[in-house]
């Protein structure tokens, strides 16, 4: 199991390197534009090019059916789960084939009427709480993988 981190603006990174290093997992950050990661051999930083999507593409092309992907990016969070891999949002919520088809539909809506400017503004800030949803969500995740391999 590896797990990808969509890092420009993931909230989330520090907690991924710290459950990632526990279990002895690979870990890509793969971003737009180079960030200091941990000096760590499980950790590795990929930069992709400046194009809005070149990140979503890499990890799309490079996880795999046991792996996880860290993103609050709904269309990636799909291509992921088309790809037999396991998704979950920054505040600890799994993408399944159960929900994503409703995310994708309200993420159509919700940017219909941000165009209309209906809409402003993004997400709430991350709590104390959503950080704690997300490692409860992501230790979760590894063990069920773990399960699923033996």
């Amino acid at each position: 199991m590896e797990i990808f981190i969509d890092a420009d603006g993931c909230p989330v990174k520090e907690e991924v390197y710290r459950v990632a290093g526990r279990h002895k997992l690979k870990v890509w950050v793969v971003a737009n534009k180079r960030m200091n990661i941990p000096h760590q051999l499980n950790i590795e930083m990929r930069v992709v090019s400046g194009d809005p999507d070149a990140a979503d593409d890499w990890i799309a092309a490079h996880i795999k059916e046991s792996d996880l992907c860290v993103t609050a990016d709904i269309p990636l969070a799909d291509r992921c789960l088309r790809a037999g891999a396991l998704a979950l949002d920054p505040r600890g919520n799994e993408w399944t084939e159960d929900n994503i088809g409703d995310a994708l539909a309200s993420r159509e809506v919700m940017k219909m009427l941000r165009e209309m400017g209906e809409v402003r503004g993004g997400p709430a800030p991350m709590r104390d709480r959503d950080r704690s949803n997300f490692l409860s969500a992501l230790e979760a995740l590894i063990q069920k993988q773990r399960r699923r391999a033996l």
